[in-house]
């Protein structure tokens, strides 16, 4: 038997132990109850990047993004299919660039949007660019 997964809520936060071979079986919080994977990208905060990035076993694909950029908001909905399209093999999740300032100068992003794919706390991948949902998914199973 492996090592169980640890993956953060996207709900309460709270890190979940889960074996590797259940994951893909809709797995929910043991705090909270809710799916730990709905196919909807998390919204994610200065503290909520680094409980997530950090503690998550899964990838973490975290999109960069401000409410004004119109290729943001286009690709948007793709990035939702993408998670629908590979969760619980990765996390999806959402900075918006506007509210988490210090996030964006310190991963020094410089143009929106721009998708970094995170394993064990540490950037792994980087796009610029906006992209469809199955270049999403291509990209991130290249890169994971």
């Amino acid at each position: 038997m492996s090592d169980p997964l640890h993956i953060v809520c996207p709900h309460c936060s709270a890190t979940n132990r889960v074996p590797p071979e259940r994951a893909g079986d809709k797995p929910k919080c043991g705090k909270c109850h809710k799916p730990l994977f709905d196919g909807h990208p998390v919204e994610l905060d200065e503290t909520g990047f680094e409980r997530h990035v950090g503690a998550n076993d899964v990838p973490v694909v975290v999109d960069f993004w401000a409410p004004w950029c119109g290729p943001c908001l286009m690709m948007a909905p793709e990035y939702e299919k993408a998670a629908t399209m590979l969760e619980p093999n990765a996390r999806f999740a959402k900075v918006n660039t506007e509210e988490a300032q210090g996030l964006a100068q310190r991963f020094n992003i410089r143009s929106i949007p721009t998708m970094a794919l995170f394993r064990g706390g540490r950037e792994i991948a980087r796009h610029s660019g906006a992209m469809g949902a199955a270049a999403i998914a291509d990209w991130v199973r290249a890169n994971a």
